[in-house]
């Protein structure tokens, strides 16, 4: 028996990718933003609200299902976009993790600075949704023709990160040497010759790097200074019609944390606001997730969808957040520690541990579906 099927948490996952990568790649996975308070918080504060439950309740059938941009999944999370995944698993990177997503018959959203096509992503994820990530290019024709090629391979929804006009102070990072794609000096090739077979991984499969923009000059920089040159720092709100048009389909705009911000997206003409902190990797010190819904959701109303993420660890979680006012939860880290622990086997292994935990707290909860959970049987415990 494999070490990642003998896994029973996220944080078992968490372990067996520590002793797999070379720190600095796994210090790239799991460290946050400059004091990394919004890293711990945003896991820790879910434990500030404890559950209340509905006694005798009939929950023999549970219904996990809800709606991501307008799909229908099976699970109330999906794959949220990272970048470079094959910085984490060499070989496949995305293709494990949209393997694993087609399994579990949940969405994937690949991110613009995926290290695997679109098209290649696509082919071995045929039966599920699939989304794409863009950010804000200066260069709307980058844009405009990715979003053809997504439309082309079958994807359906897209989703604008605007929370990274400029890069995060990421101090693990520049601490370690680390960059994308990797650059040998002494820190890098030390950390990298204690995991060997990470190492002939590495040499042994193709380079590393942007495979959906091959033809942007990025001139052999690091991933964040690519963003912060290339990306506009100038889009207003008058400018996201652009993209939404463009699109012309479900678009979720990722990285809001205010209710005015959350109602202006959809005025805009967003189907779908994504409440996020970006994983504690941009701001520092910002408020949890799962304290800003109820009044985002105030603000959108009943009918808007809302996409939650942050510090996710444990079913309980997911369903914190969606009784909080989501209606769907994207995961990062949790089925990143797989992949890196695993390949597919490791993300299918998250993805059965959060599905198990989520059907386990609705019978618990005396809620047979998941669509019916709500704030009622939450209550925040400790200010």
């Amino acid at each position: 028996m494999s070490r990642v099927s003998q896994a029973i948490s996220i944080s078992d996952l968490r372990t067996l990718a520590k002793r797999r990568l070379p720190r600095m790649v796994f210090d790239y996975i799991d460290g946050g933003a400059e004091d990394e308070v919004t890293l711990r918080h945003s896991v820790d504060r879910f434990a500030d609200y404890g559950w209340q439950w509905n006694s005798l309740v009939d929950s023999s059938q549970i219904d996990t299902s809800t709606t991501v941009l307008g799909e229908t999944i099976a699970q109330p999370f999906f794959i949220s976009p990272t970048a470079a995944s094959r910085l984490f698993h060499p070989r496949k990177g995305e293709l494990a993790v949209a393997a694993a997503a087609q399994k579990a018959g949940i969405a994937y959203s690949v991110s613009t600075l995926g290290s695997q096509t679109l098209e290649d992503i696509a082919a071995v994820a045929p039966d599920v949704p699939k989304f794409i990530q863009i950010y804000v290019w200066k260069d709307r024709g980058i844009v405009r023709e990715f979003m053809a090629r997504a439309k082309a391979a079958g994807y359906t929804g897209c989703i604008l990160t605007v929370d990274a006009t400029v890069a995060g102070l990421r101090e693990r990072d520049p601490r370690n040497g680390f960059s994308i794609p990797p650059s040998i000096n002494v820190k890098t090739a030390t950390q990298a010759m204690g995991r060997p077979g990470y190492l002939f991984d590495m040499f042994t499969s193709a380079p590393i790097g942007p495979a959906n923009f091959e033809s942007v000059d990025t001139g052999g920089r690091d991933v964040m200074a690519v963003i912060n040159d290339l990306f506009d720092r100038t889009m207003c709100w008058k400018d996201l019609e652009w993209f939404v048009n463009e699109w012309g389909g479900p678009f979720a705009v990722k990285g809001l944390s205010t209710a005015a911000d959350a109602r202006r997206a959809v005025d805009s003409g967003a189907s779908a606001v994504w409440v996020s902190n970006h994983g504690g990797r941009q701001i520092d010190t910002s408020v949890p997730v799962i304290d800003l819904l109820p009044e985002i959701r105030a603000a959108v109303g009943a009918g808007v969808e809302i996409i939650a993420d942050g510090g996710v660890r444990r079913g309980a979680h997911v369903l914190k957040l969606l009784a909080r006012g989501a209606n769907s939860v994207a995961l990062g880290r949790a089925y990143l520690y797989g992949l890196a622990a695993g390949g597919e086997a490791g993300v299918t292994r998250a993805l059965d541990i959060l599905a198990t935990d989520v059907t386990r707290g609705l019978s618990l909860l005396g809620v047979p579906k998941v669509a019916d959970l709500d704030g009622t049987l939450l209550r925040l415990c400790r200010p």
